[in-house]
């Protein structure tokens, strides 16, 4: 494994992450699974465990860190994260980016997934409702409180980063370390032309989630939709994703992977590596196979000509 700073922080987190999304305590109830992918994790080097309040409840965080503890991980191997915003009950303040959601939220991540401090604490979306300086000043408290280490954006816009950024550097608060984008070979001009320009002149990290496209780029659509899989219980992921112009880009992309002994999983999770400023990428597993096939991508390094074949196949002309 590989292990990458978030940005000119001195954390250190491995370039594959496991994230808890739509699956542990939701699409994945079985504890004993739950505890098999997250040692083959542990096993393969992973250090940064991704969850959120709102995957599945709190069952996400409850899930991924009691197999954290029944397999007795010293605390200090770990890189923990969470995540506040979104409504987690139907009270009026038990949602968004108020001094009073957040701090109320870190103390229920931090009960539920029985730990003292999170390494890593986001604000899920940006809060329009909330004043940045109120935002940023509970995230500055929550980390000064020692509750968490450091705080991060998920899907701010390039203003807001740099926004956040300014005011904390200005106000003598704590500034955000990392931002968590969605990026892959299928959604990439957002990040590409806005979110790493400000990321990197701010000095932040990038985590990037759903490398895979909600696992268009592994070729499990080639050839339809297959019973029980993500695309068939949600249509709208579905409907985004698989489009005949991405089946066409994701089956030239075999022979690309081919080349390269990859597998196409492992070829996609490269390219976003390849980004000097994106520290790590979530990953999200249901079986212990997916899992060791995407760490199979911890020491590998497109060529220059690689790379140049895919832009070719995604764009249609190489830059």
């Amino acid at each position: 494994m590989i292990y990458r700073k978030l940005g000119r922080s001195g954390l250190k987190v491995s370039q594959v992450s496991l994230g808890a999304w739509t699956t542990y305590g939701g699409s994945v109830q079985d504890q004993q699974l739950v505890r098999d992918i997250v040692a083959k994790a542990v096993e393969g080097g992973i250090n940064f465990f991704d969850n959120a309040d709102i995957y599945a409840r709190g069952e996400g965080e409850r899930f991924m860190t009691a197999a954290l503890h029944d397999l007795d991980v010293p605390r200090h191997h770990l890189v923990l994260s969470s995540k506040v915003f979104w409504p987690m009950s139907d009270d009026v303040n038990d949602r968004g980016l108020s001094r009073k959601h957040v701090l109320e939220s870190i103390d229920m991540t931090l009960e539920r997934m029985q730990v003292d401090y999170v390494d890593l604490y986001f604000a899920h979306r940006y809060d329009p409702e909330v004043p940045m300086e109120e935002i940023v000043e509970a995230f500055s408290d929550v980390v000064r409180s020692g509750r968490a280490l450091y705080w991060g954006t998920s899907e701010w816009s390039a203003a807001q980063i740099a926004e956040a950024h300014a005011l904390a550097r200005a106000s003598g608060m704590v500034a955000p370390v990392v931002e968590q984008p969605q990026y892959s070979m299928l959604y990439r001009e957002r990040v590409e032309q806005q979110i790493l320009p400000a990321t990197t002149a701010a000095g932040m990290g990038v985590v990037a989630w759903s490398p895979l496209a909600m696992g268009m780029l592994t070729g499990k659509y080639d050839e339809g939709l297959p019973e029980g899989s993500r695309f068939a219980q949600n249509e709208g992921m579905g409907e985004r994703y698989m489009t005949e112009a991405n089946k066409e880009r994701v089956r030239a992309l075999k022979a690309v992977a081919d080349d390269l002994g990859l597998t196409r999983a492992q070829l996609a999770l490269a390219w976003v590596l390849r980004q000097e400023g994106v520290s790590s990428v979530i990953t999200g597993a249901t079986r212990v196979n997916q899992l060791e096939d995407n760490l199979g991508v911890a020491d590998v390094t497109l060529p220059a000509d690689a790379i140049e074949r895919i832009e070719t196949i995604l764009t249609g002309s190489a830059d």
